[in-house]
């Protein structure tokens, strides 16, 4: 096992830089995701520390040993592709055995580690089957299991999930999380969807057009985002952005919308330190849609709470999704199912002003 450090790594393909002075620290053992959407760079960086992309600038190292001149077959580390990547003329036992075989294991040592990787899979009864007589889900574990007979010091996953099915997707997430809590192996996962990247990562790092915008612990992330692009992406629905004015009211700071005022909570208030530099200035008031509540189902401060207009609503089951307008705005709200909130009709709903993010409107970092 071992760590794996980005020092300043670029990359540039021409004029175009798809990742820009990268620095990462991934801890050994550690199950490490990158997030963000299409072309921001974190494909690109997997596979710098693959060896499969030369780096333009700054180094790579895995353990205490620099790789940046290191060949692929040499770094140590086993990938899971997007595609599978399977031999389609060999069976499962073969697929998974083929690497080995390449380094001259001994055919004991291959059938140990095959049979070991098939059992932790569970995928025993396939070992004679082809790939296309295969499910989606079993050509993943073939994937994976290809990868753990390996024995690598660094697993790297490129969107593994992303070619199956919705359920089948949560299944696999799953299993990958207990697979690699039991080989207590580094882990980088690459993908595109936050919900994997909240509930399979020990950390997440979150990238936009090459550059990395922040790290740290999925509730870290959540909780306290470094700027409105990770506040918007991580979470589902996506965070609700209302520019306001901040004013100062006697004791209270009030986020003033034109056609409503809310109240800060003042202990959320205290927390924000820098929030005094901001009176009378436009900033950019970021709430979740869960923090926005049904004030006929669940009434509390008259002040903050808002008769809204709902424009769309999306039942979900365990819960209902409202879009509302009030004056020039528009919000999500995730509401109790039992909801009377219909489209067209006017409808109180109550900010949780103890979970409010104030953002800068010019740099849109998030004010602390």
């Amino acid at each position: 096992m071992a760590s794996v450090t980005l020092q300043n790594v670029t990359k540039r393909f021409g004029n175009v830089i798809a990742v820009n002075q990268a620095n990462l620290e991934i801890r050994d053992k550690e199950f490490i995701v990158l997030v963000g959407p299409s072309g921001c760079g974190k494909s690109t960086t997997l596979r710098m520390v693959a060896g499969l992309e030369e780096i333009t600038e700054g180094n790579i190292y895995i353990g205490d040993t620099l790789v940046n001149d290191v060949p692929p077959k040499d770094r140590d580390i086993a990938m899971v592709f997007q595609n599978y990547a399977l031999y389609p003329h060999m069976d499962v036992y073969n697929n998974m055995a083929f690497g080995l075989k390449l380094r001259k294991f001994p055919k004991a040592e291959i059938d140990k580690r095959v049979k070991e990787a098939a059992r932790m899979l569970g995928i025993e009864n396939l070992l004679d089957r082809k790939p296309k007589a295969l499910s989606g889900g079993q050509r993943q574990r073939v994937a994976v299991g290809r990868a753990i007979v390996r024995e690598p010091k660094v697993f790297l996953m490129d969107e593994p999930l992303s070619n199956l099915d919705a359920k089948l997707r949560v299944q696999m997430r799953a299993e990958l999380s207990k697979l690699h809590a039991r080989l207590q192996t580094t882990a980088i996962y690459v993908t595109h969807d936050q919900v994997e990247a909240m509930t399979m990562g020990d950390r997440i790092v979150v990238m936009k057009d090459g550059v990395i915008q922040q790290v740290g612990a999925p509730l870290e992330i959540y909780d306290h985002p470094v700027n409105m692009f990770v506040a918007g992406f991580i979470g589902t629905p996506p965070m609700n952005f209302l520019n306001v004015v901040l004013r100062r009211e006697g004791d209270d700071y009030i986020v003033d919308g034109g056609s409503f005022k809310l109240t800060i909570d003042p202990e959320r208030a205290r927390q924000i330190k820098n929030l005094g530099e901001y009176v009378d200035k436009e900033v950019v008031l970021g709430i979740r849609p869960e923090d926005v509540d049904d004030a006929k189902l669940h009434p509390g401060d008259e002040r903050n709470t808002v008769v809204a207009t709902g424009d769309v609503t999306e039942p979900m089951g365990a819960e209902t999704i409202v879009y509302f307008s009030k004056g020039e705005h528009q919000f999500q709200a995730k509401v109790d199912p039992h909801t009377e909130a219909t489209d067209g009709q006017e409808h109180p709903v109550r900010f949780n002003m103890r979970k409010i993010h104030i953002f800068d409107k010019d740099t849109e970092q998030a004010v602390v």
